[in-house]
């Protein structure tokens, strides 16, 4: 198995805290607990998963940076993409 990086290990903890999140958002669903407390934890969730991603992203610009490459760019083009889908 290959070890990880510290940076995908946090990416792979905050998931984690998400998964975690959104079973709590089931739990309210299914307690009918307020609309807006709902949401609330859903927009949390949502915050979560967007900021794994934005880790992500840097991380490949960060490897690709220590290790002196130059991402293509093609490469380039889609990390910009999906960093914009994110935001």
């Amino acid at each position: 198995m290959e070890t990880q990086s510290a940076e995908l290990v946090a990416v792979v903890n905050r998931i984690k805290r998400a998964q975690g999140q959104l079973g709590g958002v089931l739990r309210m669903i299914d307690e009918a607990r307020d609309v807006d407390a709902v949401l609330h934890q859903l927009k949390a969730v949502s915050n979560a998963l967007d900021r794994a991603g934005f880790a992500m992203i840097a991380s490949e610009w960060r490897r690709a940076s220590e290790l002196g490459e130059q991402l293509p760019a093609e490469r380039m083009d889609q990390l910009e993409k999906l960093f914009l889908s994110l935001a």
